[in-house]
């Protein structure tokens, strides 16, 4: 059938309860029920089912018979947006209520299999002829066809009117749930990354004290080694001075790529000097994309976590490898690292945002993790992080961003 697919039946309203519907809708009607989906297949137990019926649908041709002619009546009630009253394929009388919620057709309750007299219409005679293809036995037929109940025919439009009024009106209660919950969802992880945030511009006022006093004591720092002819101590002097100030700015404010990459040269500049020949850092940036802002704090953390949990523990170290370019119309950064690795499981674990053991971290208390939800919460949920490992061979960490200039 057609319709909208944003929801299904199973979804929105437990099956439970639509098979409790529609019971008592059969037993205060008398009339036989069955709720189905929007492709027409049954989601409920019939409730009622004549003997007739039962015997019509005894083989694989009556039943293809009688599904095809629901499928039919549920598309006509789809057609008229309201309960649709027909004979079936056998001459019964039947009724379609189609289910729809925000304009969206989500399945429908077909009933009847009743008789509803009408004028000048031979009811039986015209079961008959209906049937006759069927090879049933025409005396069982008959036997089988008295005993259907007769129900005139404002009665059964009124249980249609009925049962579609119900199911309508239980399904748009099930929907309203549905979207109270993701309302809920998305205000649960705002809360999340707003409490992220706060955190980090707490842990950011602890490092900064006397932001003023910092930076002149590390430049005096680096004017006497440069006095004492220390020229390697005075670079990086300079680089942990530069890379503090990057940090303490706000969290919340977009940098340039071109900012950011200096912040990773600066940080670069301090782990050679611990690390010595054990890392090699190579960076490939586009300089067509350095104009790209980014959050700021995308790169360092990324490259941190490479550093001292990919390399570092390898005896003889390794290499890491940073590129920026414009990939299809989107800002691709790659970090990647020929560590330890890590398993599947474990990247799994940290995009489900689970408690994490404490690690040690330099520089910033961000992890991956973090990095992934500020980006979304900056541009939206097509953006973020995106992980490649295998164990002893390294990890690539590959971060989608838009290309915004400004």
């Amino acid at each position: 059938m057609q319709g909208y697919n944003r929801f299904t039946l199973g979804e929105i309203v437990n099956t439970q309860v639509l098979q409790e519907i529609q019971d008592k809708f059969s037993e205060a009607t008398g009339l036989a029920a069955v709720i189905v989906d929007v492709e027409g297949m049954p989601v409920t137990k019939p409730s009622n089912f004549t003997e007739f019926c039962q015997y019509i649908r005894s083989d694989f041709e009556g039943l293809a018979r009688c599904m095809a002619c629901d499928d039919r009546g549920g598309r006509k009630a789809l057609q008229s947006r309201r309960p649709y009253v027909y004979h079936c394929h056998a001459g019964l009388t039947d009724l379609a209520a189609p289910i729809i919620v925000q304009n969206q057709y989500v399945g429908a309750l077909l009933a009847g299999q009743v008789v509803s007299p009408q004028e000048d219409y031979d009811t039986k005679g015209e079961m008959y002829k209906l049937t006759a293809s069927l090879k049933r036995d025409n005396d069982k037929l008959s036997e089988l066809f008295d005993k259907v109940d007769i129900i005139q025919g404002a009665r059964l439009k009124a249980a249609a009117d009925l049962i579609y009024i119900m199911s309508n009106y239980i399904v748009e209660i099930g929907v309203a749930n549905i979207v109270q919950k993701q309302l809920m969802d998305e205000i649960r992880a705002k809360a999340e990354l707003e409490n992220l945030l706060r955190a980090t511009e707490l842990k950011a006022l602890q490092s900064q004290v006397n932001p003023h006093f910092l930076f002149n004591t590390l430049n005096t720092i680096a004017r006497l080694a440069l006095l004492e002819g220390a020229s390697r101590t005075q670079e990086i002097v300079y680089a942990l001075s530069d890379l503090l100030r990057n940090n303490l700015r706000d969290i919340e404010e977009l940098r340039t790529l071109e900012e950011e990459v200096k912040s990773i040269s600066d940080y670069l500049t301090i782990q050679r000097a611990r690390f010595g020949d054990r890392i090699n850092a190579k960076v490939n940036v586009d300089s067509q994309v350095l104009d790209v802002h980014i959050p700021a704090l995308t790169l360092q953390p990324i490259v941190e976590n490479a550093i001292i949990h990919g390399l570092e523990p390898k005896k003889d170290g390794g290499e890491i490898h940073i590129s920026a370019s414009n990939d299809e119309g989107y800002l691709m950064l790659v970090v990647s690292d020929t560590g330890i690795g890590l398993s599947q499981e474990r990247i799994n674990s940290i995009f489900r945002s689970e408690k994490r053991k404490h690690t040690k971290g330099q520089t910033t208390g961000l992890g991956i993790i973090n990095v992934h939800k500020r980006i979304q919460h900056h541009f939206g949920s097509e953006y973020g992080l995106r992980m490649e490992s295998e164990m002893g061979k390294g990890t690539s960490i590959y971060i989608r961003l838009p290309l915004c200039q400004s």
